[in-house]
């Protein structure tokens, strides 16, 4: 692999450049199916995953051995600042071991939970993985194949200790890929990136046949037929090669213009030799929504740039155009989870120095309709709210539905009653208690999905010292006491704070919201009310109290009736005023509001 630093003489030096790297494709043909392996690496946030990354990268010669490799594959901004991996990225290995040559294909996962969709595609493209487990100083590294060998090794991804036994462990206890390479085309698309100059770039694992520049494929996904402009392997960076073979993993650009023309989970074929798409595959569904808005009105078109080009690299966040009496234009976003939404807000700061407003975060909420008028108005029985606004009344539906989900907590048997505790006061139904050792204890709840978006993951670290795990996959729906809760400033509701709670949080949430808005509304010439209802009936109240003139100032003695007139009048006033005065909410309530209303 040449690398070539331009001058000033740069142009020609560019051109020998090119057509040297041309000349150097490396051939794929050579490394048969038995001297392949894909691994995959596994671990929580913040426990050496990427760490373990680097020293591959060194040890396999695929990058030079320095100080600065911290986070190789990490190359976001925000997975250096934050320490996590939120992409998953990919690097062909090439290894000599024992006389002979390997390919090792190294598919990185993101470690969060919101993200466990893309992992669990980058694992399908895998025959084995390595399972990280922090232990300060020294990692504990387990190695888990597809034919559940379990081998276990004790290792410093820091310090370089006993890491290229990882290496040769990968070589001797993951399987190689179980594929056929006369077989017609049978690929996975198991990540795509969006290059505003190329296209989709596709990253691919060859389950059968091969592929090269000029082939014609087939989406299974979308039937929509593309034709291939370049094949190569990832390492780390793209390098192009002649052909991709069965059991490789590489990267495929074929003029798809969207990243939606390339869904995670596809299966990708040859025009004419139609097969049969790998299992598994389903769209991303977003399980948070919150709505966004420009600071000022004036950056909307820059903003809506920025939206449009960061969402061409990340598919699973869905747009919707919205807008609001206090907010002005605007859209409601989906996402996976709530770290995904908050890294998509740091990632429109720092790459596109856009500022934003955005609501409280929500779940996805389903009604069923009561009547067959509005069965057919609707289209749809079910219907499904995603903006709390748009929120029926209960006279319209004969029930609500929340999401709820399968949560599962690993913690030291120590912190388990504070954890309970925790649960219990989320709403969570307990399933299962298993001690998993003297030490540690596995807790299986059915969380309200609207119980953990927020802070359930902060609480649950904090209350554990930071021991405690936690993962939860989707469980459906289930019936609720939902009711929709609006904010009243003197008797007007503000639409963007409108929120759907359970009725037995209603109270307490509703007190939280009125008391920051107290805390954040600018005092008045008359008396603001702030108030929550539900419907008519009004479960929280707070007083911004007025400024307030001393319109008896100039009176010294005389008769106690020309006070009393005066006060009248300065209290008829006060009343006409608050009837007719306009109630601005400055942005930055909102702001200080929508953080946290759970």
């Amino acid at each position: 692999m040449i690398s070539c630093v331009l001058g000033a003489e740069n142009f020609f030096q560019l051109l020998f450049c090119s057509s040297f790297a041309l000349r150097e494709k490396p051939d794929m043909s050579k490394f048969l199916v038995e001297d392949i392996r894909n691994f995959s690496i596994i671990a929580h946030v913040d426990h050496g995953k990427s760490t373990l990354a680097d020293r591959l990268l060194e040890l396999t010669g695929t990058i030079d051995k320095t100080k600065n490799n911290k986070q190789v594959l990490d190359k976001l901004q925000v997975e250096r600042e934050r320490g996590i991996t939120v992409k998953a990225q990919t690097a062909s290995l090439f290894y000599s071991f024992q006389g002979k040559q390997y390919l090792l294909n190294l598919i990185d996962t993101p470690g969060h939970v919101d993200f466990s969709y893309e992992v669990s595609r980058s694992l399908s493209a895998c025959q084995g993985v390595l399972l990280v487990v922090d232990a300060n100083e020294v990692g504990f590294f387990i190695l888990y194949s597809i034919c559940h060998h379990t081998v276990c090794f004790v290792i410093s991804a820091k310090l370089g200790t006993n890491v290229e036994s990882v290496l040769q462990a990968v070589i001797e206890r993951i399987p190689p890929p179980k594929v056929h390479r006369k077989n017609p085309l049978k690929a996975l698309v198991f990540d795509s990136t969006f290059d505003q100059y190329r296209g989709v770039i596709a990253n691919v694992a060859l389950f059968d046949g091969v592929v090269s520049k000029g082939d014609k494929i087939v989406s299974a996904h979308t039937q929509k037929m593309y034709e291939v402009n370049e094949v190569g392997v990832l390492n780390p960076n793209e390098q192009s090669t002649h052909k991709l073979y069965a059991g490789q993993v590489g990267y495929l650009i074929a003029g798809m213009k969207d990243v939606t023309e390339a869904q995670i989970g596809d299966t990708l074929y040859l025009h004419n030799h139609p097969v049969e798409p790998l299992p598994g595959f389903k769209s991303a569904k977003p399980m948070v929504f919150a709505g966004m808005y420009p600071v000022d009105q004036s950056e909307y078109n820059n903003l809506k740039s920025a939206l449009e080009k960061l969402t061409l690299n990340d598919s699973s966040v869905t747009v919707h155009r919205d807008s609001s009496l206090a907010l002005g234009a605007g859209w409601r976003l989906g996402f996976l989870g709530l770290l995904h939404m908050e890294v998509f807000n740091q990632r429109l700061e720092q790459e596109y120095n856009a500022s934003v407003i955005l609501t409280t975060p929500t779940v996805p909420y389903k009604a069923v309709l009561s009547s067959a008028k509005l069965i057919k108005e609707y289209r749809q029985k079910e219907i499904t709210i995603i903006n709390p606004a748009q929120f029926p009344d209960k006279s319209k539906v004969t029930e609500y539905l929340e999401p709820i989900v399968l949560g599962t907590i690993i913690t030291p048997d120590e912190y388990t009653g504070k954890i309970m505790m925790l649960c219990q006061a989320r709403r969570a139904v307990q399933q299962n208690m298993v001690f998993i050792d003297q030490n540690r204890v596995m807790l299986k709840y059915i969380f309200p999905l609207n119980e953990i978006v927020v802070d359930f993951y902060d609480s649950l670290k904090s209350l554990s010292s930071g021991y405690a795990s936690f993962d939860y996959e989707d469980a459906g729906y289930q019936t609720a006491e939902l009711v929709k809760m609006d904010i009243l400033l003197n008797g007007n509701s503000i639409e963007e704070l409108v929120t759907i709670v359970h009725r037995d949080k209603a109270h307490t949430v509703g007190k939280t919201i009125c008391e920051r808005l107290k805390d954040t509304l600018p005092r008045q010439l008359f008396e603001i009310a702030i108030q929550a209802a539900i419907g008519s009936k009004i479960i929280a109240r707070e007083t911004v109290k007025p400024y307030r003139k001393n319109v008896l100032a100039k009176c010294y003695g005389g008769d106690i009736t020309r006070k009393m007139k005066l006060l009248k009048r300065q209290a008829e006033g006060k009343k006409r005023l608050r009837k007719i005065g306009n109630i601005e909410v400055p942005k930055d309530a909102f702001i200080k509001v929508l953080k946290n209303t759970n």
